[in-house]
């Protein structure tokens, strides 16, 4: 199954891929939200298309929003790839890099992107997305978080690396948090359909290949990511975890940060491909 969210922004309405044939949700759930995930709604999903109860629906042409509803919180993982780490400058984290992205960072996964005002190093980050279905808080060992994870999705970690690195104050938020900084989508594959241990990641500026990895080589594996913030924070369903980035960013020295007109594509096995044209904000009135 393949949950996903279609329509202009702010009238998307949820629907469900089975194969290549796409189904409607409305009679289980007016949206794809942190409600609809703590309550069983993939298991009730799942039910109602082996009883072939859902209608199939057309949505060609049609807008692909987030798969999930705007979360109440994007925590975010920093250099959790070794080499991502060493082209950074900085040596491998002995514990997880933890930093915030604000909720209204999450777009769909075409949408355009705006480059900030002042922006100089906007860069891209392909990133695998956790999606929280219970919540979750002080679990006892990293096996507890497979009953915490509803699935997983593609998200493109937009960053301006002066906010970040150089008007940051310490902390790396600044160049996080434009809005539409985290294209998301174009879907929620429930956890118990992929095995996320070893799926390919990449990206694409303007067509050159620019990241090319696998989630095996994270420092810190999904599971115990996900109890290491349950230690320090509350995660409620609907909320997004971001999990790293593999090498290949422009912070590397090696590629030219993003201006307008450039096109990132961003894919990672199984879960879909996302391409964002980026854009200049407009000029103050």
């Amino acid at each position: 199954m393949r949950f996903a969210r279609v329509g202009d922004i702010g009238a998307e309405r949820p629907v469900v891929w089975r194969a290549d044939t796409c189904f409607d949700l409305g009679s289980i759930t007016s949206d794809i939200d942190g409600a609809f995930l703590a309550s069983d709604g993939i298991a009730k999903t799942r039910a109602a298309l082996d009883a072939g109860a859902l209608p199939r629906t057309d949505v060609a042409g049609l807008r692909r929003g987030a798969p999930v509803v705007r979360p109440g919180a994007v925590v975010c993982i920093g250099m959790n790839y070794a080499a991502h780490a060493a082209e950074s400058g900085a040596a491998p984290p002995e514990v997880p890099v933890m930093f915030l992205k604000t909720p209204n960072t999450v777009a769909g996964p075409d949408d355009d992107v705006t480059i900030p005002r002042g922006s100089s190093k906007t860069d891209w980050e392909v990133e695998l997305g956790v999606v929280i279905g219970r919540r979750t808080s002080y679990l006892d060992k990293p096996g507890d978080s497979v009953d915490h994870i509803a699935g997983y999705t593609v998200a493109n970690d937009v960053s301006e690396r002066t906010f970040q690195l150089e008007q940051s104050g310490g902390q790396w938020s600044k160049g996080k948090c434009a809005v539409g900084f985290n294209p998301t989508g174009p879907w929620l594959v429930p956890a118990e359909d992929l095995d996320v241990g070893d799926l390919r990641l990449r990206s694409w500026v303007n067509g050159q290949p620019r990241q090319d990895s696998s989630t095996a080589d994270m420092i810190f594996d999904v599971h115990t990511l996900i109890w290491h913030l349950s230690q320090y924070m509350v995660l409620e369903p609907g909320d997004l975890v971001l999990t790293g980035t593999p090498e290949g960013v422009a912070l590397s020295g090696r590629f030219d940060y993003l201006r307008a007109g450039d096109v990132v594509e961003i894919e990672i096995e199984g879960l879909g491909r996302q391409r964002q044209t980026f854009v200049d904000a407009p000029r103050r009135h």
